[in-house]
């Protein structure tokens, strides 16, 4: 009967902080072959040892993104990012917005106005919106605000 793997704590944890390396096998520096120390999976670890081969033992940037699995680009912008915000700033963030932005408790309200006049479709409150409001908002993240207000209500 074969043994189930035993489960890897620090695994778990950094995907669940976000920062586990997509491509760990992309990083081929001699550091991280040979010591238990440095680990491949840990992006920022990886990020953070890039930078300091290039700033301390001066190797090319060039190289070191390729022992370290990454773009150029990518090793660039880690540079500004730990420039400007530190170690914190080489842990992954997601990109874009957080929220419906343009669907402001305002325009919700006057949503739900016009709806209980009348049932206007999506696409003629997307107008609607347009010109009261000057948002353009695509039907689908309407249709998504709606739901997620009926999903409120007892």
């Amino acid at each position: 009967m074969a043994r189930r793997p035993r489960p890897d704590p620090k695994l778990d944890a950094l995907r669940e902080g976000g920062t586990l390396n997509p491509r760990p096998a992309g990083v081929v520096d001699e550091a991280f072959r040979a010591s238990d120390f440095f680990d491949a999976r840990d992006l920022v670890q990886v990020k953070y040892e890039m930078l300091r081969r290039v700033r301390v033992e001066r190797a090319p940037v060039t190289r070191a993104a390729e022992a370290f699995g990454v773009s150029r680009p990518t090793f660039y912008q880690a540079q500004a990012t730990f420039g400007q915000a530190g170690l914190g700033g080489l842990v992954p963030r997601k990109r874009g917005r957080r929220s419906a932005h343009k669907l402001t408790p305002e325009v919700m309200a006057y949503v739900r106005e016009a709806r209980t006049g009348e049932r206007s479709s999506t696409a003629a409150l997307v107008q609607q919106l347009e010109e009261r409001f000057g948002v353009k908002v695509h039907p689908r993240s309407l249709e998504r605000a709606l739901g997620r207000e009926e999903k409120k209500r007892p």
